[in-house]
């Protein structure tokens, strides 16, 4: 039986929740548009949305690491809106980039495919709706055909161990309020709302549910009337008794509890774990290459130097990757995929032809100068001004000589 509670709040500072010293990941799991209609009117799915996210997790967890009592820590949050405030139910979940065992060991998660968790996820939720009678099974297999089924996970975050800071922002964004007042652009006479998007950059809202059907213009805001916007904003209220953040697993109260109650005074939880890096050593090339997925040493110079991360998403801040390369003499390449992104604007440019350096000219052999004052009217003048009389001052730069 899996260890699963409810996040009751932070009662007094010695019960509140403490990551373990290892990496954790942010994960982020979403549904599709047409599942989140049900979330609407019925938000005790939101806590059995959370809780297939953590089933999910904790299954592949276990078949990554072939150990059936590995024991994953989760925090999970439900959101429910998106950044033009419109209803978005998903889940962000803050989650141990491995999983503990009985004895306090901890096993570092190998690399794999996203697609794992991704399928298993999908299976949870379509078990979920299924057994609360939202849909029938005809309605899953036709959106099992579909080329988007719109499920997806992110897992490009990774937080590394002892990093208070970089658990603290996925933290405090899980915990954030659906609306800000800062992106309220303007109040118009009529009572009419302008709201801008999180991020500056366009996007097409609503996006297209299918192929078929056409999305939305490109845009960074919305603009509701009075009565819209107290709409929008009052969905998100979460009804009396309902918790938004829930802990799973090792970071559970139950577990928390159990390990408090074996610990011996004075002693910290950080000197109990022993963390097992064996199934991540044995994806570890043994050639003297770089290692697969590393971040390249250009990358890292240029972080250190300009103090920004070139494989950093500027969307979605994800860590992006390198997919191929292109050299200048594949101009048909350049020139198809520039193409594409509607930035072509003729024939690539070529460098000029090779030529000589030009000459060097000979140095002119040092002699005498003679060096002559030229005194300005207008300099004198001030000079006078601002010094008693007969008190002029020419001071001469050396650098100038």
């Amino acid at each position: 039986m899996l260890d699963t509670e409810v996040a009751t709040g932070i009662r007094d500072p010695e019960n509140r929740w403490t990551s373990a010293p290892v990496p954790h990941r942010q994960l982020v799991f979403t549904i599709p548009k047409r599942l989140r209609i049900y979330c609407r009117y019925d938000r005790t799915l939101l806590g059995h949305l959370a809780r297939a996210a953590w089933l999910a997790t904790v299954d592949v967890y276990r078949q990554l690491l072939d150990r059936p009592d590995a024991k994953p820590g989760m925090v999970a949050g439900i959101q429910t809106f998106g950044q033009l405030i419109h209803y978005h139910p998903h889940i962000h979940a803050i989650v141990t980039d491995g999983a503990f065992t009985p004895d306090g060991t901890f096993h570092c998660l190998p690399k794999f495919d996203n697609g794992r968790l991704l399928t298993a996820w999908e299976n949870k939720v379509f078990k979920l709706f299924l057994d609360a009678d939202k849909i029938d099974q005809p309605t899953i297999d036709e959106m099992r055909s579909w080329p988007h089924s719109g499920f997806s996970v992110d897992n490009s975050v990774r937080l590394p161990p002892r990093d208070t800071f970089a658990l603290e922002r996925p933290a405090q964004y899980i915990l954030r309020c659906p609306f800000s007042l800062a992106r309220v652009v303007r109040l118009t006479d009529d009572g009419s709302v302008i709201y801008r998007a999180e991020q500056d950059h366009c996007s097409r809202f609503p996006g297209p549910a299918s192929a078929d059907l056409r999305s939305g213009p490109q845009r960074n805001f919305q603009i509701f009337n009075a009565l819209d916007f107290l709409a929008e904003v009052t969905q998100h209220i979460p009804d009396k008794g309902e918790h938004l953040v829930r802990y799973y697993g090792w970071y559970s109260h139950r577990q928390r509890g159990i390990r408090a109650t074996a610990q011996q005074p004075g002693e910290s939880e950080s000197e109990t774990i022993t963390i097992d890096r064996s199934k991540l050593d044995a994806q570890k090339p043994t050639g003297s290459g770089p290692r697969p997925g590393s971040v390249s040493t250009w990358a890292i110079l240029i972080k250190r130097v300009y103090e920004v991360d070139p494989l950093e998403c500027p969307h979605c801040g994800g860590q992006m990757k390198i997919i191929s390369f292109i050299e200048r003499r594949q101009q048909d390449i350049i020139e198809q995929i520039l193409r594409h992104c509607g930035l072509w604007e003729g024939p690539v440019r070529t460098w000029a032809t090779a030529r000589a350096p030009p000459p060097v000219s000979k140095p002119r052999p040092a002699t005498a100068d003679e060096l002559e004052l030229v005194a300005d009217d207008e300099y004198l003048e001030f000079q006078r001004r601002e010094n008693e009389p007969g008190e002029l001052q020419l001071v001469l730069d050396p650098e100038f000589l």
